[in-house]
């Protein structure tokens, strides 16, 4: 969910990520996290918190004054942060290529498997 800012509407909220609000916290089917304020009274939410609570990772990009907001990975194993990995692998005329030539510049990996 890209937002451009951390108060946002409730409604939106459980629109852009599935989760509703309830007294006993966020819920999405059989799951819910408790929460330690009263969130489903309130018409705005506070996406920092609630990210933090529900252990949603949450990455600004300044630049553009936006926010992402990420999917609750359900195990508690979510990225700390936007930075990858060293990843070498030959490009297209079997010569190394190393991930972090591109350091400092957005990347989007895209992965396939024949499987």
């Amino acid at each position: 969910m890209i937002l451009e800012s951390l108060t946002i509407d409730r409604r939106a909220f459980e629109a852009g990520t599935g989760w509703e609000l309830k007294p006993e916290g966020a819920c999405r089917g059989d799951v819910c996290i408790p929460l330690s304020d009263r969130q489903s009274d309130n018409d705005t939410v506070d996406v920092a918190s609630l990210a933090q609570q529900m252990g949603l990772p949450l990455v600004h990009d300044e630049a553009l004054g936006v926010w992402s907001l990420g999917p609750w990975s359900g195990n508690e194993r979510t990225l700390v942060s936007a930075q990858a990995p060293e990843l070498e692998l030959p490009d297209v005329d079997g010569n190394r290529f190393r991930l972090s030539s591109l350091r400092g510049q957005k990347v989007l990996l895209i992965a396939w498997a024949p499987y």
